[in-house]
């Protein structure tokens, strides 16, 4: 693992693994917006004991997702998370990619979940935000080449954003901003009988 401009790099089987599981992906998420919270508080927000969050927060922190925050007191042991942004590098290893698709999926699960709650919540809207979301679909004929070029004028235009305004660090948000969840999903898909 490694930290690329903000943004943490995961290529090992193991600490991809890790992650790939539905508890661990919205611990680590609220752990995120919250800037640190304790297992206990972090139990109550998901509705699982607290036994089963400390020891998901636990192995989040073994491979370095989470660490332990600065307490209030003694008896506290909050969290927080030691990036907001992940890349995975698989490589070639088939375990890695195991994992990866994993993540993907549960990644998917999670943002159609958020999409059709926002859905609900969209017509009592009275701040203009369901102007801004939804779902912006494009058919494109790239080369692999284009599409690197892409994703990487995508991290340029999403990391600084990211950077200055770090999730849980409500001090460094600008007033009115809320929470946004941005899933930039890429798929190639398959030939038409004629190519296209």
């Amino acid at each position: 693992m490694s930290l690329e401009s903000g943004r943490r790099v995961i290529s090992d089987p193991l600490a991809l693994r890790a992650l790939a599981h539905p508890l661990r992906l919205r611990l680590h998420a609220l752990v995120g917006r919250e800037g640190s919270i304790t297992a206990a508080e972090a139990a109550r927000q998901l509705g699982v004991s607290q036994a089963l969050a400390s020891h998901h927060l636990r192995q989040l922190a073994k491979y370095g997702y989470v660490e332990p925050a600065e307490a209030g007191d003694q008896r506290e042991r909050p969290w927080r998370v030691t990036a907001t942004s992940q890349r995975y590098e698989p490589g070639t290893s088939p375990e890695a990619w195991e994992s990866v698709e994993a993540l993907e999926r549960h990644t998917l699960e999670r943002m159609a979940a958020q999409f059709a709650d926002w859905q609900q919540r969209r017509p009592d809207d009275e701040d203009g935000w369901a102007d801004q979301t939804g779902i912006s679909q494009n058919l494109v004929y790239l080369t692999r080449d284009e599409l690197a070029a892409f994703n990487r004028a995508w991290d340029e235009l999403i990391t600084p954003l990211v950077r200055r305004r770090p999730l849980g660090a409500s001090d460094k948000r600008p007033a009115g901003a809320v929470p946004v969840d941005i899933t930039l999903v890429a798929t190639r898909l398959r030939a038409t009988e004629s190519g296209g």
